[in-house]
């Protein structure tokens, strides 16, 4: 029962009580009753008056107590005089006003950091208490180029994209960099916070790719210059010696000597073999910014096509081409693009045993070629280190091939990908822009 009830309940008996007492006084002494009513009228105005007094301002605070229930901040009260339940409401108006600058001061708070994790140059992934994603800022969605309904909600070991997997392996302050696919590195950053009472972990991305590429450019091409000075300043002077002492005919005046000058033109051979071993690397070196004009794609395949015909005729290596009718023009360099088609397909070639085929398909919609052999595949580990300089899963490789390829793409801002998709299904894909 509420407490205006029972005072209600409490006046209304104590009147009637009094009024029936006033009733046994009339018989006896009719001043006495006239008095009892008078004092009957008083006290119901009394009781009338403290319930306006108590009871109302009780009333309106559990109206403000509603208000504070429903996120309500803006309800005040005006001071009704009396002293003590002014006192309540100058409490209760103080309190308001604490709530609503908090409340003002958190959705502020809160408003910046969801601007600062929008806009930030960093991927964050935040997940819930069960580890799904809960949100994922457009950062982390450019650089693992997924879509967010994709993501949000599901649970992050259950996602397809390598780096989830290596996120849910991650231990709260662990950090860890990652080589998917031979060019692209991402750094990773676990960490929690408490939310009501609970942990939560929040993942922070980089995308490293560029500052890797730049410092292993600048390393291997430091080395490459070095070896490229110390071969060609030992390689020009006994050149020119052997050659000065092959065409010197008072040397090789008898038959005895044949064999030694086979042995210097060898010799020669091999030099000029090492000069051009050396020249190979250096091109990755001194690859010059793209020339950009516009290229037809097909015609360009098609040139690759008929260059290798002989090599994969001499394998039982098929060529085939889908290529769609109408013309499709992009802005490359011609020549650097035919030399990376050519590297590529050499590799699927040699990668493939007996008869097989390299196929070229374009698709205009989505502006991707995509080289498709049918050789014996990448394994896990080869495909971490595909794109790195000196590495090759050839024996006799030099490790330079696919490193020109990555040059070539890079230097025209294309994405690329070389990964087996199934077996003996081995694709490179290129977008261009």
């Amino acid at each position: 029962m509420k407490l205006r009830t029972k005072y209600i309940l409490f006046v209304v008996i104590l009147h009637l009580l009094t009024l029936v007492l006033a009733w046994f006084i009339f018989i006896d002494n009719k001043i006495y009753f006239i008095i009892a009513e008078a004092f009957v009228l008083i006290s119901a105005a009394v009781a009338i008056q403290l319930y306006r007094q108590l009871v109302l301002p009780l009333k309106m605070l559990l109206q403000g107590i509603e208000a504070i229930k429903d996120k309500d901040f803006n309800v005040k009260f005006l001071s009704t005089g009396k002293l003590e339940v002014d006192a309540l409401i100058d409490v209760y108006n103080q309190m308001m006003d604490e709530l609503r600058t908090e409340r003002t001061r958190q959705e502020q708070q809160h408003f910046f950091l969801e601007k600062l994790i929008h806009t930030s140059p960093t991927g964050i992934i935040i997940l819930d208490f069960d580890d799904r994603v809960q949100q994922i800022n457009p950062k982390a969605l450019q650089v693992l180029a997924i879509d967010e309904k994709a993501v949000v909600g599901e649970l992050i070991g259950e996602l397809k994209h390598p780096v989830f997997a290596h996120i849910k392996a991650l231990k709260s302050g662990e950090t860890v960099v990652v080589k998917l696919d031979g060019v692209n590195s991402f750094k990773l950053q676990k960490s929690h916070f408490i939310d009501r009472g609970f942990s939560r972990h929040f993942i922070m991305l980089e995308d490293l790719t560029a500052e890797i590429l730049a410092a292993e450019k600048k390393v291997y091409g430091k080395v490459i210059r070095m070896m490229a000075h110390e071969v060609n300043n030992t390689i020009g002077p006994v050149n020119s010696i052997m050659q000065s002492a092959m065409k010197t005919d008072q040397l090789w005046a008898g038959h005895d000597f044949d064999p030694i000058k086979d042995a210097l033109q060898v010799a020669m051979d091999r030099n000029q073999n090492l000069n051009l071993f050396m020249r190979n690397f250096a091109d990755l070196v001194k690859l010059p910014p793209a020339n950009k004009q516009p290229v037809m794609l097909q015609k360009l395949v098609e040139s690759v096509v008929k260059l290798m015909s002989i090599r994969a005729e001499e394998k039982g290596v098929s060529l085939n081409l889908d290529l769609p009718e109408e013309p499709i023009k992009i802005m490359a360099d011609e020549q650097q693009l035919e030399q990376a088609f050519i590297n590529i397909v050499k590799n699927a070639i040699e990668a493939i045993d007996g008869n097989g085929s390299v196929t070229f398909a374009i698709d205009p919609k989505e502006k991707k070629l995509t080289i498709t052999d049918t050789g014996k595949g990448i394994s896990p580990e080869q495909q971490v280190n595909l794109f790195t300089p000196f590495f090759s899963t050839k024996k006799d490789g030099q490790g330079i091939g696919l490193t020109l390829v990555r040059e070539i793409m890079l230097n025209h801002g294309f994405e690329f990908s070389l990964k087996t998709v199934a077996e003996r299904q081995t694709g490179f894909v290129i977008y261009w822009d």
